[in-house]
């Protein structure tokens, strides 16, 4: 294999990131135009899908460390079994969540405090991008496997189309379009699986003619156990980080529902939708350092991983608070491209200002977590988020929110404390060098 390098593998990913994320501000800013409620409904449905889709987390994260460390090692036939593991796994667990969501999905949201029209408007979605949510978990399967081969720009040029069909589809099913009624929420939610469809299709054609063949599922007999153990010894501690990010964000998102004002909820929304363009940058950086630094881990190449996650956690920094300070200035703007309301438009951005702290924490994690699970290292950024999560950002908001009555304002501290203060426990863990007894191979 080419070697690999940090530019050729981040600009791929950050296309495709930030064009991911387009779809979801494309349904939030079309529903805008049809209801701001419907708009925040969405993003109540989408909290309760990522909560429950943890177990896609397990095994995609374990699976990418996994097949970059036996790809750096030069073990291409251990790198096939783990991705089809990978590609079954998601498929049976996709599958049984997917049911979930058809007969339970009500009852899920009624759980995390929707009601009234959110509770209908969200349900509407949740019943069809819940059911079919299958499609979501072969998708990342597949484009994990594809990006850890050093190929990130088949999962972009997929992304892009997934994002043309997706801005199409929500135009003519939401707003009505000719002889097709307005559907609302319904209409996000058909687009969202349609454009699913196509990615599903397009990256299994890719895979299985570019990098695998259909034949790999045959390396599962006899069944790989060791590499279940390593999937469960990798993937569990990075899910339950991210398992209790979700619940985090549950538990703020039903302070919001049943605490703070409809203006809040809205203008939580909408700031979710624009911040999340700021952070892209770290994420697009530290998915493309996991997959350097895995491949260096893997052939024993300590020193230049070390090298490595300095210089992205640098470069990803200064992205990213250079592109905040930007949307500090644009931040009347920027609310205003979803609404007219006065007062969501003053409250968001006296939001963006405190988001500067937030945005600096959530890079340095964002960025030093991914480094630290190309190691293998993923015990300890789970027992910091445990503490951090628990204390600082889901007690701390309702504390700042509720106790001093503080409102959403209080919401945006916790969370900025949180990522600060994990951060900074990140930095020390690589610093301490404890990474290098980590590997796998």
């Amino acid at each position: 294999m080419k070697k690999l390098k940090l530019f050729n593998l981040a600009w791929p990913i950050f296309i495709e990131t930030a064009l991911f994320m387009l779809l979801g501000f494309v349904d939030v800013f079309v529903l805008s135009r049809y209801d701001d409620l419907a708009a925040s409904s969405v993003n109540t449905a989408n909290q309760a899908v990522s909560i429950t889709t943890v177990v896609f987390t397990v095994i995609s994260t374990a699976s990418a460390v996994m097949i970059s460390q036996y790809l750096g090692a030069r073990k291409r036939e251990d790198a096939s079994r783990v991705a089809a593991l990978s590609i079954t796994f998601h498929l049976i667990f996709g599958v049984l969540i997917s049911l979930l969501f058809v007969f339970f999905g009500r009852n899920i949201l009624e759980f995390i405090g929707a009601k009234g029209d959110v509770l209908r408007f969200s349900s509407e979605y949740l019943s069809i991008v819940g059911g079919f949510i299958f499609l979501q978990a072969v998708m990342s399967s597949m484009s994990v496997i594809i990006r850890n081969h050093g190929m990130t720009k088949v999962s972009m040029f997929v992304t892009v189309g997934m994002n043309v069909m997706n801005t199409v589809l929500d135009v003519v099913f939401v707003l009505g379009l000719g002889p097709i009624p307005r559907l609302g929420v319904k209409g996000v939610a058909i687009a969202t699986t349609l454009s699913r469809v196509l990615g599903v299709c397009v990256l299994g054609a890719v895979l299985f003619r570019k990098i695998e063949k259909p034949s790999i599922f045959r390396l599962l007999r006899p069944f790989p156990k060791e590499d279940v153990r390593n999937i469960i010894k990798i993937g569990v501690p990075s899910a339950l980080e991210t398992f209790l990010y979700n619940v985090s964000q549950v538990v703020i998102t039903s302070i919001v529902l049943n605490c703070l004002t409809e203006t809040e909820l809205i203008t939580k929304t909408y700031l979710h939708n624009i911040t999340m363009f700021f952070y892209i940058f770290a994420v697009s950086i530290g998915q493309a350092s996991q997959i350097l630094i895995g491949h260096l881990v893997g052939a024993k190449r300590f020193r230049e991983a070390d090298r490595q996650a300095y210089k992205s956690y640098g470069l990803a920094l200064g992205i990213v608070m250079s592109v905040s300070f930007v949307g500090v200035l644009l931040r009347a703007r920027l609310v205003g491209l979803f609404t007219a309301d006065t007062a969501v438009i003053a409250l968001g951005s006296n939001l963006l200002l405190i988001n500067l702290a937030l945005e600096f924490g959530r890079a340095s994690n964002l960025v030093l977590i991914a480094c630290l699970r190309g190691t293998g290292d993923v015990f300890y950024p789970t027992l910091c988020a445990i503490f951090s999560m628990v204390f600082i950002s889901t007690l701390g908001s309702y504390f700042f929110s509720v106790v001093l009555d503080m409102g959403i304002y209080g919401l945006w501290i916790a969370n900025a404390a949180d990522e600060c203060v994990r951060g900074l426990l990140m930095l020390m863990r690589w610093r301490s060098k404890k990474w290098q007894t980590k590997a796998l191979t």
